[in-house]
């Protein structure tokens, strides 16, 4: 089992900003694919931004330029900066992780992932 400790989330208005943070075990930090991904039930979740055991981060288009995925090497942790909030980013954020190639280390690949946090909501008022 690996650890995924998150934190994080909240209501914000549109245009806001919020910071997602997933903490992971060293060995999972240095070698597996990270990231997010969201839900709003009962729609399909929606992969948003992973990182590779490289440090190559990949964003879906929905929040390209407004998300970034950033990193605390010390801290074995993973944050998720969210700016420039909409409304249509409310959803319950799940980070996620697995092994994976870095070339198969995608945002529409975590769904597949074994290992999941509990999730954190996150609701954007208009």
């Amino acid at each position: 089992q690996v650890p995924l400790e998150e934190s994080g989330g909240g209501s914000v208005q549109s245009g806001g900003s919020l910071t997602l943070s997933c903490a992971t075990s060293e060995y999972a930090y240095n070698n597996y694919c990270m990231g997010w991904y969201r839900q709003v039930p009962p729609l399909a979740p929606e992969g948003v931004a992973v990182i590779d055991s490289r440090g190559r981060v990949r964003y879906a288009d929905t929040v390209k330029g407004r998300f970034t995925l950033t990193q605390d090497v010390g801290k074995y942790t993973r944050y998720l900066q969210m700016n420039t909030l909409k409304p249509e980013d409310s959803a319950i954020y799940y980070c996620a992780t697995d092994y994976r190639p870095t070339v198969e280390c995608l945002p529409e690949g975590i769904l597949s992932f074994a290992y999941r946090g509990q999730g954190t909501q996150v609701t954007v008022s208009s």
